[in-house]
């Protein structure tokens, strides 16, 4: 269906002279196919992605630059850390409503329509995509959702309405991956797709697609986190 890992591995980026968090012509390998479950995880597990490509069709990207996030790299500001005791981090409560977040249609770049929505929530249900949510007073400030494959937590978007909110549902992220006694320190890892600016600034770093593609490849035998694993359906 997808293009292997091995033959991934082999693409070359077509621009050497962009920085990392730039797109680069060969990051989009496929466009086609549908969003049903099946491909969706074997999509991720081949190290792709999808992002709608015009109204109907969807292109699958595997970027030459990955951004991620080791879990030990994390950069936890003194201010962002006094920003992490004003809210409160759970887990899938309301997945629906982290999504609606990130598909706003006033923020600038989004790309999530209700296919991509259908979708997410049917891996939800699933047990394979997780919400990340920071609240306070009892209203949803922010958070981010991903899907859980192996010891790879492939992020997709994040959101704020209040400061810091969505920071605060990273740093949760990472502390719950960090406590699950299944992986093994080195054995998670969080995939951000490019590496911006802003998650730069987080601890975020990049890995050539190569390099990347090989530590999915070990990254997929590590047990799903006990801290995500959904009771009803695992």
């Amino acid at each position: 269906m997808f293009p292997s890992r091995a033959e991934l591995s082999a693409l070359k980026a077509v621009s050497s002279d962009t920085s990392d968090d730039d797109l680069d012509d060969s990051d989009l390998v496929a466009v086609g196919a549908d969003l049903e479950p099946g491909t969706l995880l074997a999509a991720y597990r081949a190290g792709l992605f999808p992002m709608p490509e015009g109204r109907r069709s969807v292109g699958w990207w595997c970027p030459a630059r990955r951004g991620v996030l080791e879990l030990a790299d994390l950069r936890v500001s003194r201010s962002l850390r006094r920003s992490t005791r004003d809210f409160e981090i759970r887990v899938d409560t309301d997945f629906e409503q982290v999504v609606d977040g990130c598909a706003d249609p006033s923020r600038q770049g989004g790309w999530i329509d209700t296919r991509i929505k259908a979708a997410y929530v049917e891996l939800h249900r699933l047990g394979w995509a997780h919400s990340i949510e920071a609240w306070r007073g009892g209203r949803l400030a922010g958070g981010l959702y991903g899907v859980v494959v192996g010891g790879l937590f492939a992020g997709e978007s994040m959101f704020h309405r209040e400061r810091d909110a969505s920071k605060v549902a990273l740093v949760g992220l990472v502390e719950l991956l960090a406590s699950d006694e299944r992986g093994a320190p080195g054995s998670r890892m969080i995939d951000v797709q490019w590496a911006t600016p802003h998650l730069r600034s987080l601890g975020v770093s990049t890995l050539p697609r190569a390099v990347y593609l090989d530590r999915l490849g070990r990254l997929l035998a590590v047990p799903h986190p006990d801290i995500l694993r959904r009771a009803d359906n695992r």
